[in-house]
């Protein structure tokens, strides 16, 4: 079993999440600039993956720095900067979010994709946070997603399989869970196929343990660190309230 993240899947990763609207989710992301402060010029994405939140924002005019533990994903992150219209807007760095310290401020702080749901236990969602708030200047915005745990209580996880065409065969992805009441964790396992047309070329297998969480506890979470919440809203319909069809909400809190 390969840890998360590792070269196979990094490698399939834009593939498999082709269909996810980063654009529409930056909207989202500008809007809540507009709406919290209006003043925002710096974005640090923490956990950044390939950088999928990150381009569409530097194309966008933010000086955006993105952060992943992943040397595979940063890889592919890099690869896609040679050819990027960013100017110079968009730099990458390897770090672990849950200690990373590139000794500066930003406007605002980005965790994106449930990458606060990959901090397992209590230290490490506040060691994840702390960085976030040591990065942001004071009044700062901080935007995060996670699983709603309402929501995943209710809806429970269900097997799923994703094919997707490639230019020379198909990736196949299995995904299946297991939910672990006492920890608020769901347990991933995702197998990956990569074929040509006629073989298998590779194949891996992760266990992605993602926690889930609860809005008092996401409250406490954030004052411990330093933040003011500010609203949890359903994701991508950030206007609506949640409830136990959401399973992904979007948080904003202010760094006081």
């Amino acid at each position: 079993m390969s840890q998360p993240f590792g070269p196979v899947y990094a490698d399939s990763y834009d593939l498999i999440y082709h269909d996810k609207d980063y654009g529409a989710e930056c909207n989202v992301i500008e809007s809540i600039f507009r709406t919290y402060n209006n003043a925002i010029h710096s974005v640090l994405d923490l956990g950044c993956g390939t950088g999928n939140h990150a381009f569409p924002l530097a194309e966008r005019g933010y000086e955006v720095v993105g952060v992943d533990r992943s040397a595979d994903m940063l890889a592919y992150a890099r690869r896609k900067l040679v050819s990027a219209e960013t100017d110079g807007k968009l730099v990458f760095q390897q770090g672990d979010v849950r200690a990373v310290d590139l000794r500066r401020s930003f406007d605002a702080v980005l965790m994106m994709f449930a990458v606060l749901g990959y901090q397992l236990d209590n230290a490490e969602v506040l060691s994840a946070l702390r960085t976030a708030r040591r990065h942001l200047r004071s009044g700062g915005i901080f935007i995060f997603d996670v699983w709603y745990g309402p929501a995943v209580l209710h809806q429970r996880p269900s097997e799923r399989v994703k094919l997707i065409p490639t230019t020379g065969g198909q990736i196949l992805r299995a995904a299946s869970g297991q939910v672990d009441i006492r920890r608020h964790v769901c347990l991933v396992q995702f197998h990956v196929w990569q074929f040509t047309k006629e073989h298998l070329m590779t194949e891996t297998e992760e266990s992605h343990p993602m926690r889930y969480f609860f809005p008092q506890e996401l409250n406490l979470f954030l004052e411990c660190s330093g933040f003011a919440p500010t609203r949890l809203g359903a994701f991508p319909e950030f206007d609506r309230e949640p409830d136990e069809t959401t399973w992904n909400v979007l948080g904003v809190a202010r760094a006081v």
